[in-house]
C-alpha cells in the first residue's frame, strides 16, 4: 500500500461515518485499513473538532454536517487537482509503458 497523508485517512473515516445509520469502529478501521490504535487517535481528533459524532445508543460513529462539507471539498479538491504520473511513480510501477 503507498503512504497516505492524515488527509487521505481523515477522508476515509468521514466517509465511512457517512451513512444514515453511522458506523461502528471495526468497519471503519477495515473500511479506512488502520489499527486499533491509530483508530482511536483519529476518532478523536474527528470529534474535537467536531467532524465525527459518537451515538452512545448504538454505538456508531457518524459523520456530522460539518464533517460532510469537509467531504465534499475534498471531492471537488481532487477533481480541480490535475494528478499527473511522475518519473518516480512509472518507477514503481509494475507495468511501465514507453
Amino acid at each position: 500500500m503507498k503512504y497516505r497523508d492524515r488527509t487521505e485517512i481523515v477522508k476515509l473515516i468521514l466517509r465511512s461515518g457517512n451513512t444514515t445509520e453511522g458506523s461502528c469502529k471495526t468497519r471503519i478501521m477495515y473500511e479506512a485499513y488502520l489499527s486499533f490504535t491509530q483508530l482511536e487517535d483519529y476518532l478523536v481528533l474527528l470529534r474535537r473538532n467536531e467532524l465525527l459524532e459518537y451515538n452512545e445508543t448504538s454505538a456508531t460513529f457518524k459523520t456530522t454536517e460539518k464533517g460532510v462539507r469537509l467531504l465534499e471539498l475534498c471531492n471537488k479538491l481532487h477533481e480541480i487537482v490535475d494528478i499527473r504520473i511522475t518519473k518516480k511513480d512509472l518507477k514503481n510501477s509494475a507495468i511501465v509503458s514507453q
